[in-house]
This record gives C-alpha cells, sequence and structure tokens, in this order.
C-alpha cells in the first residue's frame, strides 16, 4: 500500500469513526487497539475512553507500556479490573478459552457503557482476524462490539503502515497475546502460573530480547525466539537459563524451530483433527 492509499485509508477510518457520539475502546497496547485508539481520539477527543482490562494472564510490562502510549498521545484511558480467571470455563483452559476471556472483558465495558451513555464499544480486530473460529471473535459479535479495521477490510500489513502514518511507536511491535496462551490447552490457568511464565518472558525482556514467547510445559520452559536472536541467545545462555530457574522452572530449552504464533493452539487444533480421524 503506497503512501497516498495509507492516507486514504486512514480516512475511511476516520469517516467510520465520525459516525458515533462517543466511543469505548477495549485497549491492550498492541498496534490494532491503538491504531484504534488514536483514530478515535482524533475523531472524538474526551468522547473516546480507552480501556485496558487487567488481570493476572496480562503483563505488567505490557500494562506500563499501554499505558504510557496512551497518555503520549493524550488519550482518555481507564483499568477495568477483569475475573475471567473465576469462571471455570476460563480456568479449566479449553481450545476456546479466549471466548470466555473476552466475553468478561466486553460484560464489563457493556457495564460501563450503559452507565455512562457511551455509544459503541470498539475493538482492534483486523479482517485477519474475521472468521467465527477465532473465539473472541465471537465474543465480541455476540455483545455488539464493533471492529472498525475488520469492516474496513484493513488487515494487519495495512494495519502496521496506518500505524506508522499516525507516528506510533508500536507500528513494528510484535504481537503479544495474553500469558494464557503460552499454556497447552487442558493445563488449567492459575494466577501463580501465569505469574511464573510472566517472571521468564521478563528475563528476555531485560536482556533486550524483542520477539519470544515462554511456553510452559511443567518444570519445562521451552523459549520461542526470532530467527534472528537465536545467535545472541546462546551467547546469553547462562543468564537466560539461570534467570528462567530463578523463576520457578527446573529445565530450559531452546525451541529450534524459533518463534511461531500461536504453536500451543495450532498444536492443539492438530491433535484434535487426528482423534477425529
Amino acid at each position: 500500500m503506497s503512501d497516498k492509499q495509507t492516507q486514504e485509508k486512514l480516512k475511511e477510518l476516520e469517516e467510520f469513526l465520525r459516525r458515533y457520539e462517543s466511543a469505548l475502546i477495549a485497549y491492550s497496547g498492541g498496534v490494532d487497539s491503538t491504531v484504534v485508539m488514536a483514530a478515535a481520539v482524533g475523531v472524538l477527543g474526551r468522547r473516546a475512553l480507552a480501556c485496558i482490562g487487567i488481570s493476572a494472564s496480562y503483563p505488567e510490562r505490557e500494562r506500563t507500556a499501554a499505558l504510557a502510549l496512551a497518555q503520549s498521545i493524550g488519550a482518555p484511558v481507564r483499568i477495568v479490573q477483569t475475573h475471567e480467571q473465576d469462571d471455570p470455563h476460563y480456568s479449566a483452559n479449553p481450545f476456546d478459552r479466549c471466548y470466555y476471556c473476552k466475553s468478561e472483558l466486553y460484560e464489563r465495558l457493556s457495564r460501563i457503557a450503559r452507565e455512562e451513555r457511551y455509544s459503541v464499544i470498539l475493538d482492534g480486530n483486523n479482517a485477519g482476524d474475521r472468521t467465527d473460529d477465532r473465539p473472541g471473535w465471537r465474543a465480541a459479535r455476540e455483545r455488539g462490539v464493533v471492529s472498525p479495521l475488520a469492516h474496513l477490510g484493513i488487515g494487519k500489513p495495512q494495519v502496521r503502515l496506518l500505524a506508522r502514518e499516525l507516528g506510533l511507536s508500536v507500528w513494528d511491535k510484535p504481537a503479544t497475546p495474553c500469558l494464557s496462551s503460552r499454556v497447552p490447552h487442558g493445563v488449567p490457568i492459575v494466577p501463580e502460573l501465569l505469574k511464573r511464565i510472566e517472571k521468564a518472558e521478563d528475563v528476555l525482556a531485560e536482556l533486550g530480547f524483542v520477539e519470544f514467547r515462554v511456553r510452559h510445559h511443567g518444570d519445562v520452559a521451552r523459549v520461542e525466539l526470532g530467527a534472528k536472536e537465536m545467535i545472541r541467545a546462546l551467547e546469553l545462555q547462562k543468564q537466560i537459563v539461570s534467570g528462567i530457574q530463578r523463576a520457578g522452572y527446573q529445565f530450559v530449552t531452546l525451541d529450534l524451530s524459533g518463534f511461531r504464533s500461536g504453536a500451543l493452539h495450532a498444536a492443539a487444533a492438530t491433535e484434535q483433527v487426528r482423534r477425529t480421524d
């Protein structure tokens, strides 16, 4: 998409948002929701409120960064405490775990919208997320949440171009799904486990790694890194191992397949298909 096309798409997004008098934005600090938030604030000003859902599955470093980014662009922001882990459907960690997480968030935002008379709830789902096999997408549709990016056919590559056009520092930020995504389906989600994963990933963040996951496998922490960071990981082997062991893991492995977004989800889907063959 050329610069001109990017500017035209940004105008489309702004025109789409002008139909609303006010808006709540489900904001996480990722590139998708940040673009929606920034565009909404540009159009609606103080009538746009960015809401950050906080729970044990949301890393503290992500919350800090999201708050700082919202404040840097003058966006009104509110922290909304969510309690998805109190729902046994969520804590059992089924294949559609995200449905229950997003349902909890959108129910709380819906309450705020009703009580404070916001016109609409917006999220950052893009055109690539527009599929019924995405549990979070289904939860949004059931609760009337509007996805401007998906509605306008804007996919992830275009979202990044829009973010760069808006001068947003997260335009090239890797996707950062919740900490529960590091746990194989069927393994119960409890706060203590998520805290262990968060501490392990903090080790990698503090060492300057950008694209990473620490996948939980009992006493084993399986580290996924971007291909360009593999060699550096070997150079920092002792710091990585000792740090992750301090977080609570006994063994630390480096996955030679490298970083793969949604790796556990894909593995679970494959296993589900195998069992039905």
